[in-house]
């Protein structure tokens, strides 16, 4: 059964049976507004990046995106780049996969963003989400839907953070600007 989050909403990671996720799958979504031409309305190609931060009490220790597809203890794995979105027509365009057990100790939340590589703002994309998937059996298990578009390149999606033995996971949906993760630290840090 998938929970529709709502920003700042969290959820808990354990399974029904009290045994903890092994595998999850971030997958991020999005279309091309529509606009409107003087000779009918037409799409433009949307390049939204997936990236995940993995931060360690507070400090970035490593992140995962599109020029880095897997984190160097290999527990994070980004699936790969794609340049126009809409590609699944709802499935996941982009992707990145955490292996709960083989994140190392020291690691104790990951912040996953969505950012415009090409400038565009988030007034030209609709349909965007982040959902969470079992990635032992394919299960949604939490999807986070963006509501309305605005004047900003980039959202901080959610996170996954370590809440005593197992993990939870936490909608932000925080507008901000930035083309790369790196742009977007300022905005991630009050999140941590």
């Amino acid at each position: 059964m998938t929970v529709n989050l709502t920003k700042g909403q969290a959820i808990s990671l354990q399974k029904n049976d009290g045994g903890t996720l092994s595998a999850v799958r971030m997958g991020l979504g999005w279309q091309a507004a529509p606009r409107r031409g003087l000779f009918g309305s037409r799409t433009r190609e949307i390049d939204l990046d997936a990236s995940a931060v993995l931060f360690a009490d507070k400090q970035p220790v490593d992140v995962v995106f599109f020029r880095h597809l897997v984190s160097d203890d290999g527990s994070v794995r980004h699936t790969g780049d794609n340049l126009v979105g809409g590609v699944g027509q709802g499935g996941d365009d982009e992707a990145i996969l955490v292996d709960l057990q083989r994140v190392p100790v020291h690691i104790d939340q990951i912040v996953f963003t969505v950012n415009s590589f090409t400038g565009q703002t988030f007034q030209e994309v609709q349909n965007a989400f982040c959902r969470l998937v079992d990635e032992t059996n394919g299960q949604e298990l939490a999807r986070y839907t963006l509501a309305g578009g605005g004047p900003y390149t980039a959202q901080i999606m959610a996170k996954v953070h370590r809440t005593g033995t197992g993990w939870t996971m936490t909608a932000l949906g925080t507008a901000a600007n930035g083309r790369t993760f790196q742009d977007l630290m300022p905005a991630i840090l009050p999140h941590l």
